[in-house]
């Protein structure tokens, strides 16, 4: 047995227990109480397994789970940035890198590199898996918003071309999904929960 392998391993399952310590700006569905980083990678990898049949393209479901799961640990350094922060730049990569070498880096080497690997693969967006992945990040907080009357959008004051522009990535994983999802934008401007800036 590895005993240096699984002391590593269990420093490192300590260090993620801080995830379920940082709070996102949207709420759970139907509530006022905002989800936490832990929640919402749970919820993405159920909805990655149950949503799988409408990826465009045959995924390795595993290894999308993987990806949302391990996606927004590095926010435990580097704190969550908003999506529609108008101050810093959600793609705030290189701090997130840091964050992904040092968190990461408490796993055997084998088993860093391979997470570092994963998550820079999410953050590209370019393969299969991580287009599919990417979705369910987009899809959940909007399936959260519809549920709490506009949510962040009403509380943040955030207009439907903003929202629309950050959740058309949806469209490169599952174009039925987008469909269902541009619908429900559609409807929340209907319902007076989603604004449009007037000309």
């Amino acid at each position: 047995m590895n005993t240096d392998n699984l002391l590593k391993q269990i420093s490192f399952i300590k260090e993620i227990d801080k995830l379920k310590y940082i709070q996102r700006k949207t709420k759970l569905f139907n509530s006022d109480r905002n989800e936490n980083d832990a929640e919402h990678s749970w919820h993405l990898a159920m909805m990655a397994i149950v949503l799988a049949e409408h990826s465009d393209r045959p995924v390795d479901i595993l290894k999308v789970v993987k990806m949302v799961l391990i996606h927004d640990i590095v926010e435990i350094d580097a704190g969550d940035t908003f999506i529609y922060d108008t101050v810093k730049n959600h793609t705030n990569t290189d701090e997130e890198l840091e964050a992904a070498k040092r968190i990461f880096g408490l796993l055997p080497s084998e088993q860093a590199e391979e997470y570092i690997d994963i998550w820079k693969e999410f953050e590209d967006g370019l393969t299969d898996e991580a287009k599919f992945a990417r979705s369910m990040d987009r899809l959940e907080p909007l399936l959260q918003n519809t549920s709490n009357n506009g949510g962040t959008w009403a509380e943040f004051n955030v207009d439907y071309q903003k929202v629309y522009d950050k959740k058309k990535v949806i469209k490169n994983g599952s174009a039925t999904i987008w469909n269902y999802a541009e619908n429900l934008l559609n409807e929340s401007v209907e319902k007076g929960i989603l604004k449009k800036m007037t000309e």
